[in-house]
């Protein structure tokens, strides 16, 4: 099930994330999850089931409102692979269409998981080299929704 982050998730999803770490994450990216959970969580999502969470993602509106950013988003380790991380994906990108001012949504990720994003449909846009941490890339993708 998908439902809204609430503020009682939060010392689940930060376990969660350094389950993350160092595979997806650098330890230091810790405590801008915090950050954001604290800040910015005004449309993230926690994949839950049979009681426990297993995955979360977020999305933030862009100064100008119609660029979306999909945010934070990590599986446990256990359930990498089983579809998850697209459910949640598929889920936010549904959300984000139903906001007719939206005409893209960008995601930042590393080089571990930009083919995920690139499998959703979002194409490269550029990197940069340890942009997140040393060892740690940013790879901008991009989705024109516009369309349709």
């Amino acid at each position: 099930m998908i439902r809204p982050y609430s503020s009682k998730d939060k010392n689940n999803l930060t376990s969660l994330l350094k389950l993350n770490i160092p595979q997806y994450f650098d330890p230091s990216e810790a405590d801008d999850f915090v950050e954001y959970l604290d800040k910015h969580a005004h449309n993230y999502f926690v994949f839950e089931e049979q009681g426990q969470i297993i995955g979360a993602g977020g999305f933030n509106y862009l100064e100008d409102q119609e660029i979306v950013r999909i945010s934070w988003d990590f599986i446990h380790p256990d359930f990498h692979g089983k579809g998850i991380g697209k459910k949640l994906t598929l889920y936010r990108i549904d959300q984000i269409k139903k906001e007719a001012r939206v005409n893209l949504i960008y995601v930042r990720t590393s080089q571990l998981a930009y083919g995920f994003y690139e499998k959703m449909g979002f194409a490269l846009e550029k990197t940069e080299k340890d942009f997140w941490a040393k060892g740690f890339d940013l790879y901008q993708m991009k989705m024109d929704i516009s369309e349709g």
